[in-house]
């Protein structure tokens, strides 16, 4: 049953695909992407615009989604969410900051925005740590640090706005020219994390009993929830470097995944991956379609789908 269903997302990935590449301003015959009869400018239209774009939104909701799922094992905390409770804005932050004084937006972009996440990580570490920790202070200590850091990045856009293009858009998060280059920046980072993610599931599944648990079943549970969190981080990192601060894809997806297949992450990161890439890329699609030729930002209809998600979820976790 369980394996009946994560078909039943990976169906949902490739239509989401194939529905993205089709749909747009220049609407492609759906029976032509697989023929020799396309029109050159169809053709160009759909090599060099909407494949790598789809590509894209595909491994950001692949990325984010895993690292959401991931965050919430490791923090005990159904909430947590690499846009909310911060890790994400640490990314944007060092990532920015990258771009403005290193001039670079290739090879250094990620690795600075990587180091930026594992920072707010563990800021939220500290501030929550108190005798252990409890999910209510993570996500009170998240939403602080992703305010502090939201406001550096404010900060930074303002004094440096000649510098710097697609502010608002890297803010509200979206994937407007996204090109074949942000595939190649993306696509190593989505393999080693997700590769280092699914070999993680019985650490994650231990981790759900308890420390003492873990503790007993001879885990190394802060070196554990150290590696995990970097996992994590990386994942985000990455994300936050072609589609900015993207937000609640991490806490829907894996949620959504839960209801559905039950908490065994064996399968439940699987479920989120094919999920997580399949709502990014419909939300994508309907996004840049719905209100044509005018474009939206995916984050805007990400975070009007999240933010009652997340009310929903505190209603029921308080």
């Amino acid at each position: 049953m369980i394996k009946t269903k994560i078909f039943f997302f990976i169906v949902a990935a490739v239509a989401s695909f194939f529905l993205s590449v089709s749909f747009g301003s220049v609407e492609i015959n759906f029976a032509e992407i697989f023929s020799n009869s396309l029109p050159e400018m169809q053709r160009q239209i759909l090599l060099n615009i909407r494949l790598p774009r789809t590509i894209v939104a595909m491994l950001v909701g692949i990325n984010l989604s895993l690292s959401g799922a991931i965050l919430q094992a490791v923090m005990k905390n159904p909430l947590a969410d690499p846009h909310i409770i911060g890790i994400s804005s640490g990314a944007g932050l060092f990532g920015i900051f990258a771009i403005l004084v290193l001039g670079d937006e290739g090879f250094l972009l990620t690795p600075a925005a990587f180091l930026g996440a594992m920072f707010a990580a563990i800021l939220i570490y500290i501030l929550a740590w108190k005798d252990g920790i409890r999910p209510i202070r993570v996500i009170l200590a998240g939403v602080a640090v992703s305010a502090f850091l939201g406001a550096g990045i404010s900060a930074m856009l303002i004094f440096y706005s000649e510098k710097i293009h697609g502010a608002l858009l890297f803010m509200v998060g979206g994937l407007s020219t996204r090109s074949w280059s942000h595939v190649e920046i993306l696509l190593p980072y989505t393999i080693i994390g997700t590769i280092l993610a699914l070999i993680s599931a019985r650490h994650l599944n231990i981790l759900q009993l308890g420390d003492e648990v873990a503790k007993g079943l001879g885990m190394r549970v802060n070196l554990t929830r150290t590696f995990l969190t970097a996992i994590a981080a990386l994942l985000a990192a990455s994300a936050v470097c072609v589609a900015g601060l993207l937000g609640f894809v991490g806490l829907i997806i894996p949620h959504t995944a839960r209801l559905l297949i039950g908490s065994d992450y064996k399968f439940l990161l699987p479920a989120t991956l094919f999920l997580g890439a399949a709502v990014v890329t419909t939300c994508d699609t309907i996004a840049r379609t719905i209100f044509s030729p005018i474009e939206l930002p995916v984050g805007i209809l990400m975070a009007i789908l999240g933010a009652p998600f997340f009310l929903y979820l505190l209603r029921r976790e308080l």
